[in-house]
């Protein structure tokens, strides 16, 4: 049923407890499952103000490498369960970035867990799965993470 599955991450365990019902999806489906990570610009500039063009190269390079190393752990440890995952790094705003990733990997689902924050219109999921879920024309998993901290 489901060939490719985007997975958006963002860092957390609570965005990780997505992965237990991905490897079950994508072993019944023998599906690849496509980890996204996005980054927005690592300095956001006032209107005026000056920057240290190597500093920001130097932050823009460790950003990129940590993410680069936290996904392919991620999909070292879908590969120990036998599911294929390729990890993307993209960079830009998050819920445009997720579509745009999802259109261009031809995902037939989008899976997510939500932190479940956000003003009183975003009661029960955060604001990245509300604009997902606004502007996605594919079948979404959304599953709310627990508030505890294990």
């Amino acid at each position: 049923m489901y060939r490719t599955i985007l997975v958006p991450v963002d860092g957390s365990k609570r965005a990780e407890t997505i992965f237990r019902h991905v490897e079950n999806l994508a072993g019944d489906n023998d599906a690849t499952v496509v980890l996204l990570k996005v980054e927005e610009e690592p300095i956001n500039l006032e209107h005026d103000e000056i920057i240290d063009i190597e500093k920001y190269r130097q932050e823009y390079r460790n950003l990129a490498r940590r993410s680069t190393t936290y996904l392919e752990a991620l999909k070292d440890q879908l590969g120990a369960t036998g599911i294929r995952a390729v990890p993307r790094l993209a960079y830009g705003s998050v819920v445009k970035t997720i579509l745009t990733v999802a259109a261009e990997t031809g995902a037939d689902l989008i899976a997510l867990a939500t932190h479940g924050l956000g003003g009183l219109p975003r009661v029960s999921y955060g604001s990245v799965a509300a604009g997902v879920l606004q502007a996605a024309d594919i079948p979404i998993l959304l599953i709310r993470s627990c508030n505890d901290k294990k």
